[in-house]
């Protein structure tokens, strides 16, 4: 097994336990004192882009002969000359292509158009307690960032506060928090998506939304993710709990309701329940019948109002992955996004994880071939986002390098809850009153902290920008955590512009496929990214016998 590097001395970060190759720990505590380069990203920002000590050191790269398959062996490609994609008013001159000048605003849906200031949004955050418990971080810093974010499936369904009779919906105060705290800071870039899944429609949550909020919500459907090919699920502490959610309909395991298992909870021998949400489209035998089914569903979604509606599926096999594309091209959907093994926001099974599915490099690889067929036949190819284990600035160009021209977006699942978890725990630390209330874990800063400040002003490069846009009382009302998310999409849309400069691409539709070289001829059969040696090899014999 391929082996990621724990420490990193050129940036000074490390991780506390095993590293996965988007640099986050394969396991990540809420309560975490650091420092990967997430998390450090989340309060010193485009800082991280460097080595530390600038000035005082040299440092070397460590990623220069790549092994095995992956987006890790995916390299970008650089250009001695010329340069695209410049706004209004700018020249192809060394005074005018700087990095600063590249744009990275995006945009998706298939007639009216979502602006996004980023080419980012959020993997679903649904009815976990991470999720809810961390909300406010995500969901304010999305709205400050203008990019999407996601609510994730049965964030009603398991609300105890929610009131649901045969399939309408009365009252549904998580959902209304969770929707209703982004848009206090919305300024018409990026957007609100919720999730449906089986429980979903049954609950009657498309038709609660629509009439409380409109068409301003997106709804998306969900076939799976990159985590796990089954339901989602939660684990819940008390029995009192579990049989209010197998009231509601859910699968529980074990069975609140057996008498042994009632008693094995007294004596303390069985301490949790997991809540599963159903497989979708088990009655439905055939591609054709799936379609008829998925489109129906959208039919009904569009009839009741909804205007912009999307697709989330997960790291299935090929066949799956064309019905996706086809059928969201068929359906005329504002965006579908495909997940990779890897991907995911982290609470599924260990070993479904480890086991299931096809790794995101290769799903999207296919991704991209079958949208080209599509877009051979004449068929208007639906908006693209990748998703599957990503979190830094090197991930974004090559996700949307690899998809060109399909891809708008790139999908975090793990990574934006980072500076979730740091801010509201620096933020219990200052705020001891509402510790318990922002979730945090810290008595005191920990040195890994006031390294960088001893007061949030100084804690956070990105502060002032954010006081700067909401103004000097709306402060006291901004979440640390959505301050900290703040920070590192910072770092991270810095590093996409110094990437796309590098490559002369100005602009992000203007990100191609040519901009990237395949580090290793494996790789290169997989992605269809030329090996390196191969890239422009062509050229360079012109050159040379001219």
């Amino acid at each position: 097994m391929l082996q990621w590097i724990k420490n990193n001395d050129s940036i000074g970060t490390y991780n506390r336990g095993v590293p996965a190759e988007s640099g986050l720990c394969t396991l990540c505590l809420a309560s975490c004192k650091g420092r990967c380069e997430t998390w450090l990203s989340s309060m010193v920002g485009r800082e991280v882009l460097y080595p530390r000590n600038f000035g005082e050191c040299t440092a070397g790269a460590s990623n220069i002969t790549s092994l095995g398959v992956g987006y890790h062996s995916l390299r970008i490609q650089g250009y001695a000359y010329g340069a695209r994609g410049l706004g209004k008013g700018l020249t192809n001159t060394p005074d005018h292509c700087l990095f600063a000048n590249a744009n990275i605003e995006t945009s998706f849906g298939a007639s009216e158009k979502i602006k996004c200031r980023v080419p980012i949004m959020t993997g679903a955050l649904g009815s976990t307690f991470i999720a809810a418990n961390y909300w406010p971080s995500f969901a304010v810093g999305a709205a400050l960032c203008g990019f999407p974010i996601v609510v994730g499936e049965n964030v009603v369904g398991v609300d105890r506060e929610s009131i649901i009779n045969k399939g309408k919906i009365t009252k549904a105060p998580e959902l209304d928090r969770r929707i209703e705290s982004f848009f206090r800071y919305y300024d018409g870039y990026g957007a609100i998506i919720v999730q449906l899944n089986v429980e979903g429609f049954r609950h009657g949550v498309a038709e609660y939304i629509i009439d409380k909020y409109g068409d301003k919500v997106i709804i998306e459907l969900k076939w799976g993710q990159g985590a796990k090919d089954i339901g989602g699920e939660i684990q819940v502490k008390t029995i009192e709990y579990a049989k209010f959610l197998k009231d509601r309909g859910y699968l529980i395991d074990p069975d609140p309701y057996n008498p042994t298992v009632e008693k094995a909870y007294k004596n303390r021998a069985v301490n949790s329940f997991a809540r599963h949400s159903r497989l979708g489209n088990t009655d439905k035998p055939t591609p054709e019948d799936v379609r008829d089914e998925f489109m129906n569903a959208v039919g009904y979604l569009r009839k009741i109002g909804f205007k912009k509606i999307t697709l989330k599926t997960g790291a299935y096999g090929m066949e799956a992955l064309a019905m996706a594309i086809r059928y969201s091209a068929d359906a005329n959907l504002d965006l579908l996004t495909i997940d990779g093994a890897g991907g995911g926001t982290g609470m599924s099974p260990w070993n479904m994880m480890q086991h299931w599915g096809i790794p995101s490099l290769e799903l999207h690889a296919k991704a991209y071939e079958y949208c080209t067929i599509l877009e051979n036949k004449g068929l208007k190819v639906p908006d693209i986002s990748f998703a599957g284990g990503f979190a830094r600035e090197d991930h974004l160009f090559k996700a949307i390098a690899l998809g060109a021209p399909f891809t708008k977006l790139v999908c975090l699942g793990r990574a934006p809850m980072i500076p979730g978890f740091l801010g509201s725990n620096i933020e219990g630390v200052f705020f001891p009153e509402r510790r318990a209330e922002l979730n945090g874990n810290w008595l005191e800063l920990p040195t890994s902290v006031t390294a960088h400040g001893k007061y949030p002003e100084e804690i956070f490069a990105g502060w002032e920008r954010v006081k700067n846009k909401v103004g000097e009382e709306e402060m006291a009302h901004i979440p640390f955590g959505a301050i900290a998310l703040y920070t590192l999409v910072d770092k991270l849309t810095c590093g996409l512009q110094q990437f796309m400069a590098g490559a002369r691409k100005f602009n992000l539709d203007d990100i191609s496929r040519d901009d990237l070289i395949s580090a290793n001829r494996e790789t290169a059969d997989v992605s269809g990214i030329p090996y390196m040696l191969d890239a422009l090899d062509d050229k360079a014999h012109e050159i040379l016998n001219s």
